[in-house]
């Protein structure tokens, strides 16, 4: 049998305040890296400081990716941020350097190293009526259902559990006609791409304080002052203005909220969306994911990464996938 072949690339993910973009620049100063932003608010023109957005030096110093694409009043998928990545991590490779990936959207790195199969098309009320009626069955009979219409998704699913993945694979089942692993033969939509993936992570109680501070500092740094900007350019329906960090101060423009709450509120927020992220990393990177200590130093850190990566990377060239 053949080696495995060298992974595309390296990423850095974790919760939100974990210290991801600063170890970021660590392994820069030690590998030839371009970073790619795996963040799905960084993607705004204009959403600076409540992103925590790479300083200016940073990104004249090393070459970033992922930035500044679309104004606030538009979407970014998934689905492009893996069509997107995968153009970058080629270019990247072709001029011999290493793409480092870095960002906490984990449904971004997900589009990319485990790509959806193509779906088939379900009318969107009647998938909504199957859900609301499956949720209200009991988990031991949607199994029996599941284990007759699609057996080999029966048994992929039921030893991690997992309501709404048993649903989607009955709703596919029942509404197209053909179990989930039938779309599953027919191939994903784009070939997965391989990387060496490496989770920081930082005791939750440490972390809580870091995301307060984090935010005290952005508001000190011209936080109110971006979002009134933002919202009398876009409105304050604009997507990007609807997400954590953001959205909680528009009430402040609107006067039914002071700054102090929603400060207050900004914070439990984020300190939610820490906690969601941490589930999600914890439970849905590959098994090959590397876990990091956050409370190490990012000169530490920026070693085990680069000597992990001289131990498994081939020669420059063209990208998975």
């Amino acid at each position: 049998m053949g080696s495995r072949p060298a992974p595309a690339g390296v990423a850095i993910v974790g919760p939100t305040a974990t210290g991801k973009s600063a170890l970021a620049m660590e392994v820069a100063g030690r590998l030839p890296v371009e970073i790619i932003s795996v963040d799905s608010r960084q993607v705004y023109r204009g959403l600076d400081v409540g992103t925590a957005k790479p300083r200016a030096e940073d990104r004249r110093g090393v070459p970033h990716h992922g930035l500044d694409l679309v104004d606030p009043d538009q979407r970014y998928s998934a689905g492009r941020f893996a069509r997107d990545a995968r153009r970058w991590i080629a270019d990247i490779r072709a001029r011999g350097r290493v793409p480092l990936l870095v960002g906490g959207t984990g449904f971004f790195l997900r589009a990319l190293t485990d790509p959806l199969f193509r779906e088939p098309t379900l009318a969107p009320g009647r998938r909504r009526s199957l859900r609301a009626y499956l949720q209200a069955l009991p988990r031991a009979r949607r199994l029996r259902w599941l284990r007759a219409l699609d057996p080999e998704a029966a048994a992929r699913l039921e030893p991690g559990g997992g309501t709404q993945r048993e649903a989607r694979a009955l709703e596919v089942a029942l509404l197209s006609g053909r179990p989930l692993t039938h779309w599953h033969a027919l191939g994903p939509a784009a070939k997965a791409v391989d990387l060496l993936v490496f989770a920081l992570d930082v005791d939750p109680a440490r972390l809580a304080a870091r995301i307060d501070a984090r935010l005290d500092a952005m508001i000190a740094n011209g936080l109110l002052e971006e979002v009134r900007s933002l919202a009398g350019r876009y409105g304050m329906q604009a997507p990007a203005l609807r997400t954590t960090g953001y959205g909680e101060f528009l009430p402040w423009l609107e006067g039914t909220r002071s700054v102090e709450e929603a400060t207050r509120v900004a914070r439990t927020n984020t300190r939610r969306l820490a906690r969601r992220q941490r589930t999600w990393f914890r439970h849905q990177l590959p098994a090959s994911a590397r876990r990091l200590d956050g409370e190490r130093s990012a000169s530490s850190l920026a070693e085990s990464i680069a000597s992990a990566w001289g131990d498994v990377a081939g020669p420059p060239g063209e990208a998975t996938g």
